[in-house]
């Protein structure tokens, strides 16, 4: 009689281990898609570690991002004009020494920062001048950005000839958690596919790369581990409940 209350139990890691079997494994040619591809790509640049010779775009909104900064036209007066000609929207170099000179708040070390990091210095600063300010910096250079098994990261393009092979090492993107087979680039409204995985086809596919290129490097999949991951509280519910049902029924 008991051993019907363990039937529970057999049915639902019965269910994760065909469940991981199968997961996933219809992957072939897919990318993340829409928002999901526009998320990581924020996210990667947000991630990504200012250095010198950097150009970065500011911009500052008050009351946490409802109005945008300026209002009184404060900021355009402390801007370097030529003539009459001023410059609403300017880049800002990271020197040598890897800081950066601001309208308003002067010169700060951001080099070492991620963009995020910077963000929180600067919004202490633009605090003296404006309410609940809120800054949104951006990496302007020309950057690929590798997504997938090396987990968002942004590749500086130093000169016009970097290829894809030169990418991926930057990204140590190519190791065991890696599919070197089913890489992708994303240029625009174009995708690519590209196999690193045979001679041929890495003469084939190594590239050269543009700026604004999205490589989509294809993780491992780990079938029984992500299956777990995905139907753990399932399963836990079910041992629990099992559980349960057995110690009622032995009192």
């Amino acid at each position: 009689m008991k051993s019907f209350f363990f039937r529970p139990i057999v049915f639902f890691a019965s269910v994760v281990a065909l469940a991981s079997c199968s997961y996933r494994q219809n992957i072939m040619f897919q990318v993340p898609e829409g928002t999901q591809l526009q998320k990581q790509v924020t996210e990667a640049e947000r991630n990504y570690v200012i250095q010198k010779n950097d150009y970065l775009k500011l911009e500052v909104y008050t009351n946490d991002g409802e109005l945008i900064i300026d209002p009184d036209l404060k900021l355009l007066k402390d801007m370097p004009t030529q003539g009459n000609d001023i410059q609403p929207d300017p880049d800002f170099l990271v020197d040598i020494l890897g800081n950066v000179k601001f309208p308003m708040i002067g010169e700060f070390k951001l080099e070492g920062l991620t963009i995020r990091q910077a963000e929180e210095v600067l919004q202490k600063e633009y605090a003296q001048f404006y309410q609940k300010p809120f800054v949104m910096l951006r990496y302007i250079n020309k950057r690929v950005i590798v997504l997938g098994a090396p987990g968002g990261k942004i590749i500086p393009l130093t000169n016009e000839n970097i290829t894809l092979a030169e990418v991926l090492a930057l990204a140590n993107a190519i190791d065991n958690n890696s599919i070197a087979n089913n890489m992708r680039i994303l240029r625009g409204e174009q995708v690519f596919l590209v196999d690193f995985s045979t001679l041929e086809g890495y003469q084939k596919s190594n590239m050269i790369m543009q700026p604004g290129d999205i490589v989509y490097v294809e993780p491992v999949r780990r079938p029984f581990v992500e299956a777990g991951r995905d139907y753990a509280p399932i399963l836990s519910l079910a041992i629990s409940i099992s559980t349960l049902i057995v110690v009622l029924i032995g009192y």
